[in-house]
């Protein structure tokens, strides 16, 4: 596939974006429209936004990547995942739509105090300013070896014309242009990955019954381990952690959830997480069925790229029609922009809602500095991909969750225990216990094997990094007087 056949396809592709943005942004709207959409979105619109809000360009190159060293295992935590959306539902926004939150981490301060609060939004802020450009960095890499490599232009130009289409988009309309370039996000996403599987099947002479069996048959299918509980692949470790992955990166990360807040009620938000909580399983196998049968086609044609760079080589090598490339580089922009627009809204949200402060302040105020913070933060996300690309990161997909379960522990730990208990606690010190959790993590899973006796830890070290903060927030608590 030819860079021009690339660019073309990504320059239709923002121009449907930037036409969705205006379309959804169009009229006057105050700044906490910016961060809730009005709280007007119809429930089915955002139940399909999040199907596809959690995926970025790393679901869409990794997931099918990882299926040569992993086979199917990760349906193990998808399943953890749609429990995890029913706690989200039941437990976590009845909370946030009774006290009516712009950002879910002002919860933390009705609940602990002012300290905690600028804890949980910290860690967010880091959290997703880290993952998003994680992700945006694989994209980038993915672009560089497409387009700007072969031109001649260097990565730096690359990461810039990305954040300034993130910013372009995403500056006017807030939330309300985030759900609706989600739904087209969603869209573009499953045609791409359905018309991907159908046309490498066509290329290995499978119908629909053969195509079927070849990803039945392949030893890449299997989905459940039960045999060694050491293993990081181990079904029980893998379906908790994606019960309270699910439940810390979406339940209480303020750009998720900030779409399920932009509902009308609690119970129209409630229909749309478990919906799309539902749908993202056959998604997600979806994925998963493309990765068998891309290494089933690498294979009989003698490609050699495993991992992250699989799908770019067999879509953009010249083996299939160049439609397949042309799906790829929709479904992996669709994914990327979308993913980089929402986190880029969410930590406009936090850091001015949470960190600076709008209580009291006049909305056009409130307005001036947003619109501040926004640029502020496209312009530190593009420093942080650029990072990334001078440390040379490949393992993508595991870099995100391994992030996750450092850094969304202790705000999973801290919601726990404010949920859980109704003791107060002495406020000043929880930042203590939330920087110390992730250090006691980082030690444990360096000596697990020497000290648990082979014991391996995974992704489930999310929940060890909570349970600590848990316990931490136990010594603090309060006598009373």
């Amino acid at each position: 596939m030819t860079p021009l056949a690339v660019v073309l396809t990504m320059l239709g592709y923002f121009a449907l974006l930037l036409a969705v943005s205006l379309v959804a942004s169009r009229g006057k709207g105050s700044a906490s429209d910016f961060f809730n959409g009005g709280r007007k979105a119809p429930w089915w619109i955002v139940a399909i936004a999040l199907i596809g809000a959690p995926m970025s360009g790393v679901t869409f190159v990794s997931v099918p990547g990882m299926v040569g060293g992993s086979a199917m295992s990760y349906m193990q935590m998808v399943l953890g995942f749609f429990v995890g959306y029913l706690v989200i539902a039941f437990v976590l926004t009845p909370v946030f739509f009774r006290k009516n939150m712009v950002s879910i981490y002002q919860y933390l301060d009705d609940r602990f105090g002012v300290s905690s609060h600028k804890t949980g939004a910290w860690f967010f802020f880091i959290s997703k300013m880290l993952g998003a450009a994680v992700r945006l960095f694989l994209v980038c890499m993915t672009l560089q070896l497409m387009v700007f490599g072969p031109l001649g232009l260097p990565f730096a130009l690359n990461v810039a014309v990305c954040m300034l289409i993130v910013l372009a988009y995403t500056f006017r309309g807030g939330m309300k242009s985030v759900l609706w370039t989600d739904v087209l996000k969603t869209v573009c996403m499953i045609v791409s990955i359905v018309l991907a599987i159908v046309f490498i099947a066509r290329d290995m002479g499978l119908d629909f019954g053969g195509t079927a069996k070849a990803v039945r048959e392949s030893p890449m299918s299997r989905i459940f381990f039960f045999d060694d509980p050491n293993h990081p692949r181990f079904f029980w470790k893998q379906f908790l952690a994606g019960v309270f992955t699910v439940v810390a990166m979406t339940g209480l990360d303020q750009d998720l959830m900030q779409r399920t807040l932009s509902s009308r009620n609690a119970r129209d938000s409630r229909k749309n997480l478990i919906t799309s909580g539902l749908l993202q399983v056959p998604v997600v196998f979806l994925f998963l069925c493309l990765g068998v049968l891309l290494y089933e086609f690498s294979a009989q044609k003698g490609i050699t790229e495993t991992g992250d760079l699989l799908f770019p080589a067999v879509a953009t090598g010249g083996s299939l029609p160049m439609i397949v490339g042309v799906l790829f580089v929709l479904g992996l922009v669709s994914c990327a922009f979308s993913a980089g627009g929402s986190a880029l809204t969410a930590l406009t949200t936090s850091f001015t809602a949470d960190i600076i402060g709008t209580e009291g302040k006049p909305e056009e105020a409130v307005g001036r500095t947003r619109k501040r913070v926004h640029i502020a933060m496209a312009v530190l996300m593009g420093i942080v991909v650029y990072g990334f690309y001078l440390l040379n990161t490949q393992s993508v997909i595991d870099a995100v969750y391994k992030l996750a379960s450092y850094t969304y522990g202790p705000i999973l730990g801290m919601f726990a225990f404010g949920l859980a208990c109704r003791k107060p606690v002495r406020d000043k010190w929880v930042p203590l216990v939330a920087v110390l959790s992730p250090i006691l993590c980082y030690v444990l899973q360096s000596h697990s094997e020497q000290w648990l006796g082979g014991y391996r830890f995974g992704y489930e070290l999310l929940l060890v990094n909570a349970l600590l903060t848990v316990l931490g927030l136990c010594l603090l608590i309060r006598k009373k007087a």
